[in-house]
């Protein structure tokens, strides 16, 4: 069953500028790992909350794709730009 994945987290202040680059490098290597369906990024300027909206076959390989970020300092550096570490929730798709 596909997963979806909601990741919450709040953008420092002031770093949005160099933050918005970091994500366009970055997300092509989302949508392109392996089980990645889909990947939208939302985001409130007023509050500066950041929710990634993600589709995924698997948690297993989404928790891959976190290995492998985590492995090459790519989440450390994401982490820098938040105000603390984004908390992953899992739900299942429901076909209805």
């Amino acid at each position: 069953m596909r997963k979806r994945v909601i990741i919450k987290s709040r953008v420092k202040e002031g770093v949005l500028d160099r933050f918005l680059p970091f994500l366009e490098k970055n997300l092509p290597n989302v949508r392109g790992f392996s089980g990645c369906l889909k990947v939208a990024v939302l985001f409130d300027s007023d509050s500066r909350n950041l929710i990634f909206d993600e589709a995924w076959l698997s948690i297993k390989r989404h928790r891959n794709y976190l290995d492998s970020i985590e492995s090459n300092g790519v989440m450390d550096e994401l982490v820098s730009y938040l105000e603390s570490p984004p908390k992953v929730e899992y739900y299942d798709h429901l076909e209805l």
